[in-house]
């Protein structure tokens, strides 16, 4: 069958110290994949940093703007993380991704290590599933100035200090006053991120074909402020009324601190992230794997 994907760029973890263990499991692992799609007919190119890191020489090394432009496909080894940075990077260039698992979960690096070569050979001749997954647009806004500005796949977070007490925030959904709710933070999770912090906050879990996000908030004062789902072509405005050392989170961006008066402002953005999944791929059976959900049934 005719290869579908021919320019193929290797995305791998690089927070690793060089010389570590990890390192020199995770460079043996990316040199094993390189040959294999080499192997397959393609033309394969490491990521910088994964460059940098790893020490491989055999393959061209692009930046993430050239790996957009250039190439077919990226595939990303490692965990959830490793896929989040990428994924909002290459969004804009509509790049399709694959995710190798290296990591622990793995709710979108979905392909288990020793099993890549068995599921990667009719993956790159066009034998996939492909899942849309709508990125959020963050900015933090202080006196009409925006002082951050972001794009996040798994959530938006404002979190008191580690030493203070609760904060005081405002919520506002499309201009209309929802609440002022006393926690210790609150979420905006979209469907990828509602199995992460929103979950083990009290969160539902979103399907991914669902066009919404969740509010969630982190232990609030009152029991009665519970996670609420909503349309994500509504503005979510989060101000901070209260409260010492807040920080905001996107995704592993941060703010470190916020001041009196910021605001959060949440949007859909206009990019979103092409995930490639192996034929026959369902979301049910991500979610009784990597929950260890009860399997029995047929």
């Amino acid at each position: 069958m005719k290869l579908h994907f021919r320019h193929v760029a290797l995305v791998g973890k690089y927070q690793y110290p060089a010389a570590s263990t990890a390192a020199c499991g995770a460079r043996k692992v990316l040199d094993d994949i390189a040959h294999f799609l080499h192997a397959q007919g393609c033309e394969v190119a490491l990521e910088a940093q994964t460059a940098a890191t790893s020490g491989l020489t055999q393959c061209d090394t692009l930046d993430v703007e050239a790996i957009g432009k250039q190439c077919d496909l990226g595939l990303v080894v490692g965990g959830d993380g490793t896929m989040l940075s990428i994924g909002r990077q290459l969004a804009r260039f509509g790049t399709p991704l694959i995710g190798i698992n290296q990591g622990r979960l793995g709710f979108v690096t979905d392909i288990p290590l020793e099993n890549y070569r068995a599921t990667l050979t009719p993956m790159l001749r066009g034998e996939y599933e492909e899942d849309h997954r709508p990125l959020m647009h963050a900015q933090v806004q202080r006196e009409g100035r925006v002082v951050f500005d972001a794009l996040a796949m798994n959530d938006v977070v404002l979190n008191r200090g580690a030493t203070s007490g609760m904060v005081e925030v405002r919520v506002e959904v499309d201009g209309h006053f929802v609440a002022n709710q006393r926690a210790d933070g609150l979420i905006v999770a979209s469907p990828t991120g509602s199995t992460a912090y929103a979950l083990s906050a009290g969160g539902p879990m979103l399907h991914p074909s669902i066009p919404g996000w969740v509010l969630v908030p982190i232990a609030p004062h009152t029991l009665s402020n519970r996670p609420i789902v909503l349309a994500d072509v509504a503005e979510v405005a989060i101000e901070l009324v209260s409260g010492r050392d807040a920080s905001a989170n996107f995704d592993m961006q941060s703010l470190a601190s916020l001041l009196h008066g910021d605001r959060i402002i949440v949007r859909r953005s206009e990019f979103s992230v092409r995930f490639l999944h192996p034929r026959g791929w369902n979301y049910f059976d991500t979610l009784r794997k990597k929950l260890r959900w009860n399997e029995g049934g047929s």
